[in-house]
Parts: C-alpha cells; sequence; structure tokens
C-alpha cells in the first residue's frame, strides 16, 4: 500500500524553513563579514564610495550607509534565526545539520555573488578596492575566494553524507581557518610604511585645535574633508601613540589591532 504524502506543514515545510535559515544566516553574516572587514578594518571602500558628488563623498553620508547596511544584516539574520527556531526539531532529523550547513554556505557565497554582479558591476556603488589601477582583479579575487570556494563547499556537502560529507566538512572549517588567517595578514602595515590617524573634530572645534594634535604626534596632514572636520594624519614610522579624546578632537587609529580605539590624545 503507498503511503500518502506528508502534509504541507509537515517535514517537508519544517525542512525547508530549516534550509532556508541556514541560507538566511549565511548571507547575514556574509554581509557582516564584508561590511566588518572592508569598510572598517581594512578600510578599502564604504557602501558607496563609488557614486560621485560632494554629498556623496562626505565621510559622514559614507558612514550612514554602512551603518543602514549593517542594520539590514541585522534584520535579515533575525528572519533567519526565528526560522531556525521554528524548524529546531528537525535539526535530529539524519544529515540535518549537512544541509544546514550548506545551506549557510550557500547563503554566505551567494552574497558575494549578488554584491559582485549588483554593487560592483552594474550599479557601480563601489569596488573591493577603490585605490587601485586594478579593480577587476580585485573584484574577481574577492569572488573567488569568498563567494565561489563557499558555493563549492556547499555543493560537495550537498552530495550526500559519508566519506564525502566529512571531507566537505573540513573543507569549510580549512575555509573559515584561511579567511581569518588572510583577514589579519591583510591588515598588516608594509615594513617602515607610514601608519594612519584620524581627527574628528566636534562641532564648533576650532582648526587650530587639530593643528595642535598634528604637531604633538610630529605628523603630516594627508587629507582634510572640505568640510574640515575629519583629518587624516601620517604618522612617521615607529610612532606610538595614546588613545584619548581632549579638547574637542578625537582621534582614531587606522591599525586594525586597535579596533578603531587607538589614537591620539594625553592627560
Amino acid at each position: 500500500m503507498r503511503t500518502a504524502p506528508p502534509p504541507l506543514n509537515g517535514p517537508r515545510r519544517s525542512d525547508l524553513r530549516l534550509l532556508w535559515a541556514g541560507a538566511l544566516i549565511g548571507f547575514a553574516l556574509s554581509g557582516f563579514f564584508d561590511g566588518i572587514l572592508l569598510h572598517q578594518v581594512l578600510q578599502w571602500h564604504h557602501l558607496l564610495s563609488g557614486l560621485d558628488g560632494p554629498g556623496w563623498q562626505d565621510l559622514r553620508t559614507q558612514v550612514l550607509a554602512d551603518g543602514l547596511f549593517h542594520l539590514f544584516m541585522y534584520v535579515v539574520a533575525a528572519v533567519g534565526l526565528g526560522l531556525l527556531v521554528h524548524a529546531r526539531r528537525c535539526l535530529q532529523g539524519p544529515g540535518s545539520q549537512r544541509r544546514l550547513l550548506a545551506a549557510a554556505l550557500t547563503g554566505f557565497g551567494a552574497w558575494h555573488l549578488l554584491d559582485a554582479v549588483l554593487s560592483h558591476w552594474w550599479l557601480g556603488l563601489h569596488r573591493i578596492r577603490m585605490d587601485t589601477a586594478q579593480p577587476l582583479l580585485w573584484d574577481l579575487g574577492w569572488l573567488a575566494a569568498f563567494g565561489l570556494v563557499p558555493l563549492l563547499a556547499a555543493w560537495r556537502l550537498g552530495r550526500g553524507p559519508g566519506r564525502r560529507e566529512r571531507k566537505a566538512g573540513r573543507l569549510a572549517v580549512l575555509l573559515g581557518a584561511v579567511t581569518v588567517a588572510a583577514a589579519g595578514w591583510a591588515t598588516r602595515p608594509p615594513p617602515g610604511a607610514e601608519d594612519r590617524l584620524t581627527l574628528l573634530l566636534a562641532p564648533g572645534t576650532r582648526p587650530a585645535q587639530a593643528l595642535a594634535a598634528v604637531h604633538a604626534v610630529d605628523a603630516r596632514i594627508a587629507w582634510v574633508d572640505p568640510a574640515g572636520t575629519v583629518w587624516v594624519l601620517a604618522l612617521p614610522p615607529g610612532r606610538a601613540v595614546d588613545s584619548g579624546y581632549r579638547d574637542g578632537v578625537l582621534a582614531i587609529g587606522g591599525r586594525w589591532a586597535a579596533a578603531a580605539c587607538a589614537g591620539w590624545g594625553g592627560s
């Protein structure tokens, strides 16, 4: 006797929720990965770095756009977590954790594919590196490493359990380790290179106060925004600075290890 198919709200629907949960969580984590690493740590671009005009190039507009982007990623992650809670019973089934990981890797890779096609090449919102003569090479390299490789790992995981599953799992772990190691290595400054220091002036702060900060650390002025509220300084190699906020001037160091907390200040 043939058995009737499960109802729509039964195991099939729960399993579909599990897959969507993994895909959305992976998609959100990929967005966070790009936003935190490229916008804040490496500072290779902001979300709207490719748009011309003083309004778009204002640092406050750029930071606001980055913040709204991260807020959207929070919403995507929350929806994914909600679906995961509803489908949590499916995690007890055979192969469910493998399918969840494959879905998460699919979402992770899909974000980079969407970002490359939509943001980099169609809309021109930004490129992976804005300060290079070969932006396409950086776009393709980033897409291959963090888009195609996770999609390949997801495909391997979806082929079934057993030895292939174990190999794909090790591949996913290796990918994560390589990603973390590459991110740390990429943020190391070249030997003897000047470090960067960003001064943020509070409203009403006089330029003379920023100039005093420049002289205090023996730096040179590398760039000042048109509004005069953001100053980028080049520090001499090996110059150590302390974090702090004084006289309406907040300084933020450029090295990732300081996590935007190292800067100029004083007692």
